[in-house]
């Protein structure tokens, strides 16, 4: 985090990437001083709604964040910047999103939470498009257009308006991690097989074992004596009534919908109560750690690991046995997980598995069957590309 101060300064000529969060209400003109250096620039939590059209001074920016400001249109200057190629907005006030407003080189546009209803036909041209994450909106349709978006790989349209699935997503090359629940198309009546609903005075919250866009994990004990759960257990309290992969009761009945399996977290209980829903799940040994990193800017979709780290033959194939015995038993329940990467993915030294984060699944058991194929197909691909960032770290290939 840099301040104005420093800005006004000159303290911070040179820099490639600068985050400024102080409550602006107007852009700092001083950001001009950058042109010459400036790549990452992040507005996100001040109370922006609008950009000056000098922006197009800042011939190196590449991406550009300003999430939870007060934008209501998506400025179209960025549609002039030569070199942008990641575009942020979630979480403001944005309503409209202009033709002009799409940069050339688009790769990456992230316009979740907002009260969007349409989007230009030109979102569709833009032929570097990789990840475009929509959820939360109020989307009735997309572009027709999107069918040419040969190279887009990542799509989160949760949680919108949408009355039809998406056909024109559905035969993309490319595409790989698609998360689709909570639309009218994707609505359930379905009665899960549930499991105990419980009070959330029944546990007390310790330590946090981590988070993620939907929630947050924490090691959880009872408060009264009871024989029927472990004396530990880990307890997910969703937060928001949406997130970047839609909302929390539909990550929950996937959860439920998918059952048990011994490479799954296995679920024990629900809290389902006013502003509070949370997943109690048996707790992750020790020994678990995760298999894999998020990707980052450069990768944009693809899996990132620790600098060193490998894995042997017999790791990787043992790990994508269960892998695929993974994906066989959520597409036989009719569950895409919509997020299936090596960071959702825990291992132990004898590499067994667990995998979770259930934020993207979608039940689509009332898709047709044609169209059911296709979403099994787009997953199996994000499986292939699991296989792929293994075998890249694999020690003894050759």
């Amino acid at each position: 985090m840099h301040t104005l101060a420093q800005l006004k300064s000159g303290e911070l000529m040179g820099i490639t990437r600068l985050k400024l969060s102080e409550n602006l209400s107007s852009f700092p003109m001083e950001i001009l001083s950058l042109a010459d250096s400036l790549e990452i620039l992040d507005l996100s939590d001040n109370q922006l709604s609008s950009l000056p059209n000098e922006l197009t001074q800042l011939k190196s920016l590449k991406i550009i964040f300003a999430s939870n400001n007060l934008f209501e249109v998506l400025p179209e200057v960025l549609g002039q910047c030569e070199n942008l190629e990641m575009v942020g907005f979630k979480s403001n006030q944005i309503n409209q999103v202009p033709t002009n407003s799409l940069p050339a080189k688009l790769r990456w546009l992230i316009l979740t939470d907002n009260c969007i209803e349409t989007l230009p036909d030109v979102l569709g041209e833009r032929p570097k498009l990789q990840k475009l994450a929509l959820a939360g909106n109020k989307l009735t349709t997309l572009p027709l257009t999107l069918a040419q978006s040969t190279n887009l790989e990542l799509v989160r349209i949760s949680a919108n308006n949408l009355t039809e699935c998406p056909e024109q997503l559905l035969n993309l090359p490319k595409l790989a991690w698609f998360a689709f629940s909570g639309n009218p198309f994707s609505r359930s009546n379905l009665e899960v097989a549930s499991v105990p609903s419980l009070p959330s005075s029944s546990f007390t919250l310790h330590n946090v074992l981590g988070q993620g866009a939907s929630g947050v994990i924490s090691r959880a004990t009872w408060t009264k004596n009871q024989s029927t759960f472990p004396d530990e257990v880990a307890v997910k309290k969703f937060k928001g009534k949406v997130t970047s992969d839609g909302y929390p009761e539909d990550e929950l009945q996937a959860c439920l919908k998918v059952g048990d399996h011994q490479n799954l977290v296995r679920s024990l209980a629900q809290v389902n109560e006013e502003d509070y829903l949370a997943l109690i799940m048996n707790l992750i040994p020790n020994n678990f750690k995760n298999l894999g990193l998020p990707p980052n800017f450069k990768t944009c979709t693809r899996d990132t690991f620790p600098a060193g780290f490998t894995l042997s033959i017999e790791q990787t194939d043992k790990i994508v046995t269960q892998m695929k015995n993974v994906f066989e038993h959520l597409h036989s329940n009719k569950v895409c997980h919509g997020d299936l990467y090596a960071h959702n993915t825990l291992f132990d030294e004898d590499a067994n598995i667990i995998f979770g984060d259930f934020g993207a699944a979608t039940m689509y058991h009332m898709l047709t069957v044609e169209q059911q194929k296709l979403i099994e197909k787009i997953e199996r691909r994000a499986l292939a590309y699991f296989i792929e960032d293994l075998l890249s770290v694999c020690s003894d290939q050759g």
